[in-house]
């Protein structure tokens, strides 16, 4: 029986004042099923061409906080908090380096499928 599930894609924005962004990952709710998963890929050289300046390990960290807060046992206090909760904060918009997508919807039988599904069709860069 299929779920509903909800996504997000996670935008690198290294310059808050041209406004351009690069996906670098997605994060993937499914409250049927307790569901709540990230996945990330960076492609520093496509986020240099925007900004040669950017740094990247304040980017790694910030993606590190954002997908831990997904996993229960990496969570830390935010373990507190529903997976549904956290997924909502984390869509929360906001005006850093990494920004979310409006959020999307679908169904599914098999959310670690459909995760990898849209990350490869939305995140990875296309393949020539």
């Amino acid at each position: 029986m299929p779920h509903v599930f909800e996504y997000a894609l996670l935008r690198a924005v290294p310059r808050q004042d041209r406004g351009e962004s690069i996906n670098i990952g997605i994060l993937l709710y499914c409250a049927p099923l307790d569901y709540l998963r990230c996945r990330t890929h960076v492609d520093a050289d496509r986020l240099r061409a925007l900004d040669p300046g950017i740094d990247l390990e304040v980017l790694a960290d910030s993606l590190d906080h954002l997908c831990g807060s997904c996993e229960s046992d990496k969570a830390g206090p935010v373990t507190e908090i529903t997976p549904g909760r956290r997924f909502r904060w984390l869509t929360a918009p906001r005006s850093t380096l990494v920004q979310t997508s409006p959020t999307h919807t679908g169904l599914t039988s098999d959310p670690d499928a459909d995760l990898d599904r849209l990350f490869r069709r939305l995140v990875l860069p296309p393949e020539a």
